[in-house]
């Protein structure tokens, strides 16, 4: 098993730009970026002397979870995308914390980050779950960073919900491309409440189907800039936002005309009912009554009919048949 030792690092220390006259001790006192990537660790050990550590890099190994890191009170940055992280643990200790990035590991559960008030961007993409999970958050952990995190990147996670999210008030970018998001309406309340969102992709989603979907949210959303790696021309946007209130505008003008308009209740005749008495009719506005227009009995139609098509005989009988009738 390949444990993160100081004796590792010393191994590797060749990576690094050592100062001249400095022992090893000395030299990893010093330390503030320590690249780890691809190195098969299995283990974060006793790495304690490295105490001015801000951006540490795991990347690209096999870490089981998160460990041994409560001495790093100065890192900002820390790198553990795809590795077998199941669980977000370990990390309160590191108040500075503002970049995290677990992208590509286990976890089913963001948790665990409410002591991290600092956090600015969290990357969770493409988590391995098991068949028919998705990625849920814990309330406790979204409000926490309800006043600090500006960049969320949950991609592929089969995501079909964001309510949760509405809490991120300071969000600004926003990546949940490739989930099962479907609901036009949940997006338009959701992405409403974040003022400063500038940047949104949901590119992949059954939602992007919807007729006239990049409409309704560039109308909701008005400082979003960039939606599914599109621009958003300033244009079309603010003929969106007139087409959308006159709308509106019409729709309520014709509701207050119809609740305004008096009923009319106009009685069927029952001519061919004899013996019984009359029956209520339908009721009508006076709208209704105004375009209505009585249609003409076959008696006082008039027929036109091509002498072309009918012989003099023809129209003879049709003449007589129709006087008879």
């Amino acid at each position: 098993m390949v444990r993160l030792t100081v004796e590792l690092i010393a191994k590797f220390r060749k990576h690094f730009k050592k100062k001249r006259g400095l022992s090893l001790p000395e030299y990893l006192k010093t330390l503030t970026h320590l690249h780890l990537s691809s190195k098969n660790i299995e283990d974060i050990g006793d790495i304690s002397i490295c105490g001015n550590l801000s951006v540490l890099y795991l990347y690209d190994n096999q870490i089981p979870y998160i460990c041994n890191l409560g001495f790093a009170s100065n890192l900002t940055h820390l790198y553990m995308q795809k590795n077998n992280i199941t669980h977000i643990d370990n990390l309160y200790n590191l108040p500075k914390l503002s970049k995290l990035y677990l992208g590509g590991n286990k976890i089913a559960v963001v948790e665990g980050l409410e002591q991290l008030r600092e956090l600015k961007e969290l990357h969770l993409e493409n988590q391995r779950l098991a068949p028919g999970e998705k990625l849920l958050f814990d309330s406790r952990t979204l409000l926490s960073l309800a006043e600090s995190l500006c960049v969320l990147n949950v991609n592929s996670n089969n995501i079909d919900d964001i309510r949760d999210l509405s809490v991120l008030k300071e969000l600004r970018h926003l990546s949940a491309a490739d989930n099962k998001l479907h609901r036009i309406e949940e997006l338009e309340d959701v992405l409403g409440l974040w003022p400063r969102l500038i940047r949104v992709d949901l590119s992949g989603n059954p939602v992007c189907k919807r007729p006239k979907y990049r409409d309704h949210l560039i109308t909701v959303c008005k400082s979003i800039e960039t939606l599914d790696g599109r621009e958003i021309n300033e244009l079309t946007r603010q003929f969106l936002i007139n087409w959308k209130a006159s709308k509106e505008a019409n729709k309520k003008r014709h509701n207050r005309r119809v609740l305004l308009e008096p009923l009319i209740t106009v009685p069927l005749s029952n001519d061919f009912n004899t013996g019984q008495g009359p029956h209520p009719g339908p009721i009508y506005s006076r709208g209704d009554m105004q375009r209505w227009k009585p249609r003409p009995s076959l008696r006082t139609q008039k027929w036109r009919i091509p002498m072309s098509v009918l012989g003099h005989s023809a129209v003879s009988s049709l003449i007589c048949s129709h006087i008879n009738a």
